[in-house]
């Protein structure tokens, strides 16, 4: 919140707030008659190295994350894809299969039939005989084909049922893991900025505005008693950068 709300706070911090609870469109310095109507704020960037890289390695394991997470579902998807058309293609090798032995049947009961009525006698019950054992022998064969292609599909869904449910552990565990980080990392980032509004409101107003108007030898010992290194006055015409100094709030005369 702070850093999304930064540029409203840094103004309400100089213009204040009215009774009515509105930011005061102005600011007299009654020192001088100077009169701050505006705030050209161009860039905010944490001085604190460590706040900076804790933001910095957020915004970078996020990115991260999202990477390889798409990367992992794209591979699960591409693995699934190519085992249904490896079941699909195995489906269609057993079913041609099937098929040429019906046909191969047929001609064989067609040839059975046909030497049954031209034998007689013994010769025709010998062929009969051996139309009904070929006969047999199709039926058991396209019942074998069957039950294989059966068997295939059952174990090609369960081998992809196995598939579903391991990429779904892997993308929970993923997701749990990534879900910590992040947490972690926006708990480091939430004390550094906690600490650094800390350190603004113990200073408070009316020390920085004693700072603004104290002479050089006060100003470098309130200075110190803050534990601050340098302090920045300026005129309208030239911008404040309240985040000069790794340590301090304030930057040096110019």
């Amino acid at each position: 919140d702070f850093h999304r709300h930064s540029n409203q706070i840094l103004i309400t911090a100089v213009f204040g707030m009215n009774e009515k609870g509105q930011i005061n469109k102005e600011v007299r310095f009654k020192e001088n008659n100077l009169i701050l109507s505006s705030m050209d704020i161009q860039s905010i960037e944490p001085v604190d190295a460590k706040m900076r890289d804790s933001l910095s390695k957020s915004v970078q394991l996020a990115i991260e994350i999202s990477t390889n997470s798409i990367e992992a579902a794209a591979s699960h998807e591409a693995a699934r894809n190519e085992q249904i058309a490896r079941g699909e293609l195995e489906r269609q090798k057993l079913y041609n299969e099937k098929e040429s032995e019906k046909e191969r049947c047929k001609l064989l009961e067609l040839q059975a039939v046909t030497a049954a009525v031209e034998s007689s006698g013994q010769a025709k019950a010998e062929a009969q005989a051996q139309a009904e054992r070929i006969i047999i022998e199709c039926e058991s064969e396209i019942e074998a084909a069957k039950l294989r292609a059966e068997a295939a599909g059952i174990e090609h869904n369960a081998q992809l049922t196995t598939q579903e449910a391991l990429r779904k552990q892997e993308l929970d565990y993923a997701r749990n893991m990534n879900r910590l980080e992040i947490h972690k990392e926006r708990e480091m980032t939430n004390i550094e900025v906690k600490k650094f509004k800390d350190m603004i409101s113990t200073i408070g107003g009316n020390v920085l505005a004693a700072i603004a108007t104290a002479g050089p030898a006060n100003q470098v010992n309130m200075l110190k008693a803050l534990g601050l290194e340098s302090v920045l006055i300026t005129d309208g015409n030239s911008p404040v950068n309240l985040f000069d100094t790794a340590s301090g709030l304030v930057g040096q005369n110019q």
